[in-house]
């Protein structure tokens, strides 16, 4: 079972950052893009209610369909995930439509992968309309350590998906809105 084990970090400020990362030799996977993401339920929110999730993605030219299973209690966010690319996103969202499922919420960044050679983890810089975060995939004992090496400590830790962390941006603003986007887009 392909499973993903990930945390998420505050960043103040990108640029620094950015050469942190650097600094401890990573490099740029790949560069900064665009991230557009809808997650598909069921009318009934069946998905939601089972803490499962259906995502479709598009990260510059590459779309990808992708199921995360529930997550399980721990130091870090764990959970089953089954990607694959699709070809065309937007028929894909078409298909889902037709099997009843619709984005219940849209979100977006912008994203730049890093990676080190002979390392089997990735670190992202995400910045989100809600704020920056560093988001780090990997073995646990390499997202310890790298965190560590990046200045942060476990109580810095979010395993919160965008989704949650957005409602509590919505709760503790006060503002009310059904996606995190930059600006009012029609999409997918």
């Amino acid at each position: 079972m392909p499973v993903e084990i990930e945390i998420k970090l505050p960043v103040s400020n990108v640029e620094s950052a950015r050469a942190a990362i650097l600094g401890l030799g990573y490099t740029v996977h790949h560069e900064r893009a665009h991230e557009w993401n809808a997650v598909f339920d069921s009318r009934d929110l069946r998905l939601r209610g089972k803490g499962v999730l259906l995502r479709l993605r598009q990260f510059g030219p590459t779309a990808t369909l992708t199921f995360k299973g529930a997550s399980v209690d721990g130091r870090h966010k764990q959970r089953e995930e089954i990607e694959t690319a699709v070809s065309d996103a937007e028929a894909a969202a078409l298909i889902l439509d037709r099997l009843g499922l619709r984005p219940v919420f849209r979100y977006e960044k912008y994203r730049t992968e890093y990676t080190k050679p002979g390392e089997h983890g990735i670190v992202t810089v995400d910045e989100t309309p809600i704020g920056n975060f560093l988001e780090l995939e990997g073995p646990p004992a390499w997202i310890d350590n790298v965190a560590g090496l990046l200045g942060f400590q476990e109580r810095d830790y979010i395993k919160l998906s965008y989704g949650a962390l957005y409602n509590q941006h919505c709760q503790s603003t006060g503002t009310k809105a059904a996606d995190m986007l930059f600006e009012a887009k029609a999409h997918v």
